[in-house]
């Protein structure tokens, strides 16, 4: 059976500095992955090099089963993966319903299911990116890698910055994703909201895979994920 992402190998960073090392990871359709690890570990690289962002020396990434590690950015987006940056990157000019429209791709999403998903944004359909708050903009972030129809949903700390009640908003969210099928990689900052909604767990440690499993095995595990995270309380991991 193909695997929907297979890395080999893989040595990356920014020009000739190398943060991610040897690394690799398999992930099937459907799976949700939570990537936690200290602050400079490679967590939001490994998501930049998966999209050729960064300076890849060595290895091999597969998306269903055909080599995309040559590719140019948006032609890794046409293949299949979708990317929510931590900066969100959204066109502050353009209104939402235009940033949605700008990404559209055919497959099963649209914009009627994005507004679905974050009814908030069919409120604010004629409004300009830069009259968004913060968690309007990362639904939008969101809803445009959605309506571009992914293979694989890349999610970089969305809930960075975000109010509490915002932050529930885009995990249940992710959470109905999750159950939808859609694959997807969540970096977050608040490691126990991550391990709540994936089923597997990746720890990066100096750019290395120093734990794999399942997220509720880890959630339980208070001791060996403080010892692995650093964790003085509940979600302090600091970002990438």
């Amino acid at each position: 059976m193909t695997r929907l992402l297979e890395i080999a190998g893989l040595r990356a960073g920014y020009r000739d500095a190398v943060v991610i090392d040897d690394l690799a990871l398999a992930m099937d359709a459907g799976e949700s992955l939570a990537l936690l690890g200290r602050n400079g570990v490679g967590k939001s690289t490994l998501l930049a090099t998966l999209m050729g962002l960064t300076t890849m020396s060595r290895g091999s990434i597969r998306l269903q089963g055909s080599e995309i590690a040559a590719l140019a950015s948006h032609r890794r987006n046409a293949a299949g993966l979708g990317y929510v940056p931590q900066e969100r990157e959204i066109f502050a000019s353009l209104s939402v319903e235009q940033n949605l429209r700008v990404a559209l791709r055919p497959g099963p999403w649209n914009v009627a299911q994005v507004y679905d998903l974050f009814p908030r944004l069919e409120e604010r359909r004629a409004n300009f990116g830069n009259q968004l708050s913060g968690g309007e903009q990362q639904m939008l972030a969101m809803g445009r890698a959605l309506v571009g129809n992914p293979r694989l949903l890349l999610l970089d700390e969305p809930l960075e910055g975000l109010s509490p009640i915002m932050m529930d908003v885009l995990l249940d969210a992710i959470k109905a994703l999750k159950d939808s099928g859609l694959a997807l990689v969540l970096v977050e900052q608040h490691a126990h909201m991550a391990l709540e909604v994936t089923d597997r767990v990746v720890v990066l440690d100096r750019g290395r895979i120093v734990h794999q499993g399942t997220s509720a095995a880890f959630l339980a595990d208070e001791a060996h994920m403080g010892r692995l995270l650093g964790l003085a309380q509940e979600d302090s991991i600091a970002t990438d």
